[in-house]
């Protein structure tokens, strides 16, 4: 006996792009390719400082080509996507307890987005005294 195989509709390789949640939760996972380039591009910017005043010269001018410059601007962007998102997801990945009561989301949410904010300001401090 010969069984027929069953007809399966072709899925475009795009099928995610046509809901929201599929297309930020695809983009989310893309973002992780940017985290890796700044982690890399850090590595890079400490080794070149290491080596010399010569090497960090290098690397400036190599940093100020248009295409780091916009690919960075792409990363920087991705990595704030990927922060949100991940801050976002921090309420349901944590149950914070105090005297035996849960606390509330919104107050784990808002402490995550006011503690960036405060790091951010003195970050801003150090860098631009």
């Amino acid at each position: 006996m010969t069984t027929t195989p069953l007809y399966r509709k072709p899925i475009s390789t795009f099928w995610w792009v046509r809901r929201r949640s599929y297309l930020l939760f695809v983009l989310r996972e893309l973002s992780s390719v940017f985290v890796a380039w700044f982690v890399v591009y850090l590595l890079i910017l400490v080794n070149a400082v290491s080596s010399g005043n010569e090497e960090y010269q290098e690397f400036l001018s190599w940093s100020a080509g248009p295409g780091v410059l916009t690919l960075n601007m792409i990363a920087l962007l991705f990595v704030l996507m990927h922060t949100v998102t991940w801050f976002n997801l921090a309420p349901k990945a944590m149950v914070v307890r105090v005297r035996s009561r849960r606390v509330a989301p919104v107050v784990i949410l808002g402490l995550h987005y006011l503690l960036w904010g405060l790091l951010t300001a003195i970050t801003l401090l150090v860098v631009l005294r």
